[in-house]
Formats: C-alpha cells, sequence, structure tokens
C-alpha cells in the first residue's frame, strides 16, 4: 500500500521517529490508525449510549413522568454521567 502525505504530516511522522519512540514511519502510521479506530468505536459507543437515554426519555414522556428539569440541570447531570 502506498499512502501520501502532506508536508506537514509527514514532518509529524518524521519527528515522532527521531524522537526514538517510533523506530520508523510505519510503527508511527500504524499507532496513529489503532487510536483513530479506537476513538471511532468510542464515539459510536457513545452514541448508543445517547440514543437509549433518549429512548428512555421519550417513554417517561409518553407516559407522563417529565420531570421539571431546566436545561442546566440536564446539562449537568449528563457532565457527571459523562465522568462517572
Amino acid at each position: 500500500m502506498h499512502i501520501s502525505l502532506t508536508d506537514r504530516l509527514e514532518a509529524w511522522v518524521r519527528a515522532k521517529v527521531e524522537s526514538g519512540l517510533y523506530n520508523n514511519a510505519s510503527e508511527v502510521i500504524r499507532e496513529a490508525l489503532r487510536t483513530q479506530m479506537r476513538a471511532e468505536s468510542t464515539q459510536a459507543e457513545d452514541l448508543e449510549a445517547l440514543r437509549a437515554q433518549i429512548d428512555i426519555g421519550l417513554q417517561q414522556a409518553e407516559r407522563g413522568e417529565l420531570l421539571d428539569w431546566s436545561m442546566d440541570d440536564i446539562k449537568s447531570r449528563l457532565r457527571q454521567e459523562r465522568n462517572a
């Protein structure tokens, strides 16, 4: 496989190799791709969890179980759950 990098990306890869953290450019690219794959997987999991919570909220609303929460309350609770 052959890939082309912008000058900026090529300089970044070279700097990583020159730092001694990697033996060659292929190692840098593989690690970058693994990191991207993990990030995408995490994003998909987060989106799935968010959709599940939305579904629960919609079901509660349909049953008339709405809570008197402000948008700030909702944001605060979401931050707490994300950080837990």
